[in-house]
């Protein structure tokens, strides 16, 4: 799945920045909410989500970067989420804000800043069902156009020899500072899913740029 980070459009044309991601091949549009406390940020919250449901078939994964997402999971999926991400280092209880998502019917994620191990996650993996996903971050959370952090990719191949040896049919999402270059060491490494903002909205050829991250079939 490629998904392109909306964070890096035109807020104020939101709708053509949907469409010109749809016919650019995208697969989802990435929806980062930021709330100024667990990331020093400020970004969409609970209306632009709905707004921008009405203007687009396209799934929409939501990346919480929020204190307290159990408290927010309800609403953000009410509001048009069709993937819902959170992190592992907010003020929460993994397992509950799990259940919480599944107990809604879409799939869940969990964030996982450069500086969290691997290990932290790997209490949670026996819980996630099939499409749940790792949102491996490989910038810091809460600023757009950060550059890449090599030091993040062992991260991702140790979730993915995990996962294949425990047969889990979980998926690893990657965000920041993906390009056609970074995505090729991405996907080397076991992610399937992608996230990219200005590369992508800030190409001269958009649909290019898709191609160019490497078409991932699910």
């Amino acid at each position: 799945m490629i998904s392109a980070s909306i964070l890096n459009g035109d807020l104020a044309h939101l709708a053509e920045v949907a469409e010109l991601v749809r016919r650019a091949g995208a697969d989802a549009l990435h929806y980062d909410v930021m709330d100024g406390c667990f990331v020093d940020n400020l970004s969409f919250g609970l209306p632009v989500l709905e707004t921008l449901r009405r203007c687009t078939p396209m799934p929409i994964d939501v990346h919480l970067m929020i204190a307290q997402p159990h408290r927010f999971a309800e609403r953000f999926v009410k509001a048009g989420a069709d993937l819902l991400s959170f992190h592992i280092e907010s003020d929460t209880d993994p397992a509950e804000t799990l259940r919480i998502i599944h107990s809604l019917g879409i799939p869940a994620g969990i964030a996982v800043s450069p500086e969290t191990p691997a290990e932290a996650v790997l209490p949670y993996l026996p819980q996630m069902q099939k499409d749940d996903f790792i949102l491996v971050m490989t910038v810091r959370p809460g600023l757009g156009g950060q550059a890449f952090m090599p030091e993040t990719v062992p991260k991702i191949r140790t979730l993915r020899r995990i996962m294949t040896e425990q047969q889990l049919p979980l998926h690893i999402e990657v965000d920041g500072g993906i390009n056609a270059e970074t995505a090729a060491i991405c996907r080397e490494a076991g992610a399937d899913y992608l996230v990219a903002g200005s590369y992508l909205l800030g190409a001269d050829d958009p649909a290019a740029a898709v191609q160019s991250l490497g078409k991932i079939t699910d």
